[in-house]
């Protein structure tokens, strides 16, 4: 519901959960803290995405498509308004360290061959997200392999080693 409606008031979230807003009430004192447990949660599970691919250790095709796909399972789990989650620091500087984890696996992958080296900086960092949020809004049918199967596969082709 956050994610069609970020502005969605308690009232009406509670609603969409088939609970009475004091529920809600009860577990978040306000709606910036019920949004707080949201973005909390959805950083939780996409440090969990990224330890789960072992991007330093997996080989670099491996570590790429477990991640896609973890990635995308949790875009569609945690669909929330991410400029609203980054305007708070503690998010940002949470989030900062996951990126730098995956830029460094960039890295990787180009120095192994797997990715162009002559791309522009960060043209691969700035591609991959916006491929695995498609694959997760667009493919809403295709299980999460499918879906990273066809980022990767996107991703190579487009921008991967000849």
């Amino acid at each position: 519901m956050l994610a069609a409606d970020p502005g969605a008031s308690i009232s009406a979230i509670a609603a969409e959960a088939g609970v009475d807003r004091r529920t809600v009430y009860r577990r978040f004192a306000s709606r910036e803290d019920l949004l707080a447990a949201v973005y909390a949660a959805r950083l939780e599970a996409v440090e969990h995405a990224i330890a789960d691919s072992r991007l330093r250790e997996a080989p670099v095709a491996v570590a790429l498509h477990r991640y896609v796909e973890n990635i995308i399972e949790v875009n569609r789990t945690w669909p929330v308004d991410l400029t609203r989650m980054l305007a708070d620091q503690d998010v940002r500087e949470r989030r900062d360290v996951a990126v730098a984890e995956v830029d460094a696996f960039l890295r990787r992958a180009t120095d192994e061959g797997l990715l162009r080296a002559s791309l522009p900086a960060g043209w691969a960092a700035a591609l991959l997200p916006e491929l695995m949020h498609l694959a997760a809004r667009q493919e809403p049918e295709l299980a999460a392999g499918p879906a990273a199967d066809l980022v990767v596969a996107t991703l190579l082709r487009g921008i991967g080693a000849p």
